[in-house]
């Protein structure tokens, strides 16, 4: 089977495109620009395209398929090309489902919560030996690819991301996978540039839930009211199982639930992640895992990069990096740092980076967000309004709609300054950004 990426450059492109080899597949791609650690990967596994653009004359009649990025636009000569030549063109969805159509999907979808969740479940059923496919938004500890494919297994288990599936092909991902399972972690009004109104972004997470089978199963988290009423309210036959925040405490700065007569530490921490786990044990159980077999698992999960990532830590202080974006995620990750340590001042970093937080019209539903912190900052770059081609914030509104206690910063040397003139090392420091913090370095 040949099959040719047109942006393969794109994250989980680039790692699809390495497990299709690994496969047998015969692999090749094309982008018009290609940035580390992709770059990297590919050039390892000898799929680095020889040059950066996009050329028609490479795609042939011998190229049983086409695999579409998000990245690429409707009018790419490659995309003209393999219409010409009447070759299939799938987006890596409608691949991913191609390729596990016959196995039961676990589909992990949320507003927040998405990568983690489908960390811990990956992470126990390997620790359990249980073969799977996997389709996850960030590198997980044990795992060479974000990508995983098989021929012998039964069960795949995928994040299920309700973004637009391709240019060509307007769906959001998590419907394209057709789950046996579906889980649905958090609603909070996300991606506006595609869901102008909140009803119409709800919608998408009914259409989900119509779409699980009468054999399937429902999974959902009965303590966020959105999820709870969108699930209990939208008809399915499917199973429902909600969950609820485990009894936990915590001591010297570690989480421990409590199940029965057993007191269970954990690496991880804050309610959110409680909940994940939550999902994730009634998401095992449908594979076969019982309670006993993933609490034993789980103990040792460390989390994933970028969820509350610790970057440095010394007896007095802590820095984390988290990729919270959404007003909801900023408020509970705020709230899992000051949980565990209630008597350390923290400082707490936002840059504003996707196209929902840079939308004046949405920046009314981060107030507050960040109230729990003791410092706080938040950042916007001018250049990545430009490059978006999104109207200019203005500093004071949005310091306005966070709070009047919080900075805002459009120069990352002026934000260090902020941060290294409050930071002395005996504060935790939290760095939440789906970005780069327009490049600033992250060592303090």
């Amino acid at each position: 089977m040949r099959i040719h990426f047109i942006s393969i450059g794109g994250a989980v492109m680039h790692n699809m495109a390495i497990a299709l080899q690994k496969k047998g597949f015969t692999v090749s791609g094309s982008d018009d620009e290609i940035y580390e650690p992709a770059k990297s990967r590919l050039e390892k596994y000898g799929l680095l395209p020889q040059q950066m653009c996009w050329n028609a004359n490479t795609i042939t009649k011998y190229i049983d398929a086409i695999v579409l990025g998000m990245h690429a636009r409707k009018d790419n000569p490659e995309i003209l090309r393999a219409q010409e030549l009447g070759i299939k063109i799938y987006s890596f969805p409608e691949y991913m489902y191609e390729q596990t159509k016959n196995k039961k999907r676990i589909v992990i979808g949320g507003s927040h919560g998405k990568t983690s969740t489908t960390a811990m479940i990956m992470y126990v059923l390997r620790y359990h030996n249980i073969e799977f496919d996997y389709l996850v938004g960030s590198m997980i500890e044990g795992f060479e690819t974000m990508v995983g494919l098989s021929e012998t297994s039964k069960i795949a288990v995928f994040e299920g991301d309700e973004y637009l599936t391709s240019a060509l092909d307007l769906r959001p991902k998590f419907h394209v996978y057709k789950a046996d399972v579906g889980i649905i972690t958090g609603v909070s009004w996300d991606h506006i540039n595609v869901f102008p109104t909140y009803e119409n972004y709800l919608e998408q997470f009914r259409i989900f839930i119509r779409e699980i089978p009468e054999s399937g199963q429902l999974i959902y988290c009965a303590d966020d009211d959105a999820v709870k009423a969108v699930c209990e309210s939208t008809p399915t036959k499917a199973k429902l199982i909600p969950y609820t925040t485990p009894t936990n405490i915590v001591e010297n700065g570690v989480t421990f639930i409590t199940e029965k007569s057993d007191k269970i530490g954990l690496k991880v921490f804050g309610k959110h992640n409680l909940q994940n786990m939550m999902a994730a044990k009634n998401a095992c159980a449908y594979a076969g895992i019982n309670a006993k077999q993933f609490y034993e698992a789980i103990q040792s999960f460390k989390g994933t990069a970028n969820r509350l990532e610790t970057l440095e830590e010394d007896a007095h202080s802590i820095v984390y990096r988290d990729f919270a974006h959404a007003p909801s995620k900023l408020k509970a990750t705020i709230n899992a740092v000051k949980n565990l340590y209630p008597n350390r001042k923290l400082i707490a970093i936002y840059e504003l980076h996707t196209f929902s937080s840079l939308n004046k019209e949405f920046l009314p539903h981060y107030n507050n967000s960040m109230i729990e912190a003791d410092i706080k900052a938040v950042l916007f770059s001018k250049h990545a309004l430009e490059m978006k081609k999104m109207p200019m914030l203005d500093e004071s509104e949005v310091a306005a709609n966070f709070g009047n206690d919080v900075k805002v910063f459009t120069d990352k040397n002026e934000l260090r300054k902020f941060i290294e003139s409050n930071y002395t090392k005996n504060e935790n420091l939290l760095l939440m950004s789906s970005g780069t913090f327009d490049g600033m370095s992250l060592n303090f």
